[in-house]
């Protein structure tokens, strides 16, 4: 059964009822209108995947209606097919000239108009989908421009941030290697511990870039597999732990036994120590962070929720984006690497959850996000 619809468009009712019988035994829809006038009114209310138009008609003529039906943003594309008993060459040149695409001269020739018309469908499909596909292509182009954009963007904001940590590297160990033997103890101490600082904020950003490397190319091993998420989540609050201390912040893993996850596990543990690092980096001495998780049927939504200094809605908008830089120096004046959130983000949309953030300024943040059950 064809779908597609036929306007015709002829003053002679002869023409028009054999037009019509055999259109509808092919299974075309018919709209009918017996002068140019009617058929321009015809295709405001229903747009045919066709037209098959008579040259002499009283009023306006085929040739004067196909040129009004061309200047219309609407109707241009639909293709039409003139029909005519002229066989002279000036009129079949002056038809396609005002924009016909075809031409049927009478008497009809029943599977000549078929062939003619079903050609011209054909061509009018594939016409619409080279222009979807164009659309789709010019769309894909734009926002592939558009990351490009950004990750030109992020690199350049990397670049900058990487200066940071090895020019504090650079003027401690020259400050050392060039006044050292005149520093007392507790000044060699002071010196140690903001080398050791500026070492462990630079080996966080350069792990953190290299994992982020590896996902956009796709070198990323990704294997998941069924674990219990109260052990995972233990494992990262022993390892902070002795940071947690030298705060006086109180870490505690109030996930219950038994709740299950389907992820990858590397990808997991990454996510928890970038998010419990920030949360150790923005809470002052004395503070709380908790991390907690509750189970449904589709997933499994964890949180990391802290007392720290909090974030504006201003400042929450502009998380987990690469083309944005967002810095803010942590309570103790700590250096963040600007990676781990995109990091997180980038590792949980893999494992097909999402990351999402609560904050308020002054009054703490909660980091939430899914995984797989």
């Amino acid at each position: 059964m064809n779908h597609a619809t036929i306007l015709i468009v002829d003053d002679n009712l002869t023409n028009l009822q054999v037009l019509l019988d055999f259109l509808h035994k092919a299974g075309f829809e018919t709209l009918v209108a017996q002068n140019g006038e009617g058929a321009l009114r015809q295709v405001q209310y229903a747009r045919p995947d066709i037209i098959l138009l008579d040259v002499m008609m009283p009023g306006l003529d085929g040739f004067e209606t196909c040129r009004r039906l061309k200047e219309r943003r609407g109707t241009q594309d639909i293709p039409v097919i003139f029909m005519t008993a002229l066989s002279d060459v000036v009129n079949k040149v002056k038809g396609f000239d005002v924009g016909g695409v075809d031409y049927i001269t009478k008497p009809f020739e029943h599977e000549e108009v078929l062939a003619r018309v079903n050609m011209h469908l054909t061509i009018r499909t594939l016409q619409q989908e080279l222009e979807e596909k164009n659309t789709l292509l010019e769309e894909k182009n734009r926002q592939l421009l558009e990351l490009n954009a950004s990750k030109d963007k992020f690199f350049s904001i990397i670049a900058h941030d990487l200066k940071s940590p090895f020019s504090a590297l650079l003027g401690l160990t020259r400050a050392i290697t060039e006044d050292g033997i005149t520093f007392s103890q507790d000044e060699i101490h002071s010196v140690m511990q903001a080398l050791q600082a500026s070492t462990e904020n630079l080996y966080a950003l350069l792990e953190n870039l290299l994992s982020w490397s590896r996902i956009q190319s796709g070198m990323f091993p990704y294997h998941p597999c069924h674990a219990e998420l109260q052990e995972i989540i233990q494992e990262n609050v022993t390892l902070f732990h002795l940071n947690a201390e030298q705060k006086h912040i109180s870490l505690k893993n109030n996930v219950e036994p038994g709740i299950m996850v389907y992820a990858d596990l590397d990808m997991v543990h990454t996510i928890m120590r970038n998010l419990l690092s920030n949360a150790l980096k923005f809470t002052k001495t004395g503070g709380t962070i908790q991390i907690f998780a509750r189970q449904n049927e589709q997933f499994v939504e964890v949180a990391v929720s802290d007392t720290g200094i909090g974030m504006t809605e201003e400042d929450v908008l502009k998380l987990f984006r690469i083309d944005v830089k967002y810095r803010n120096k942590g309570t103790e004046g700590e250096e963040g690497t600007g990676l781990g959130l995109i990091l997180c983000q980038e590792l949980i949309e893999k494992n097909g959850g999402k990351i999402w953030v609560e904050s308020k300024a002054g009054q703490g943040s909660t980091f939430r996000f899914t995984l797989g059950t």
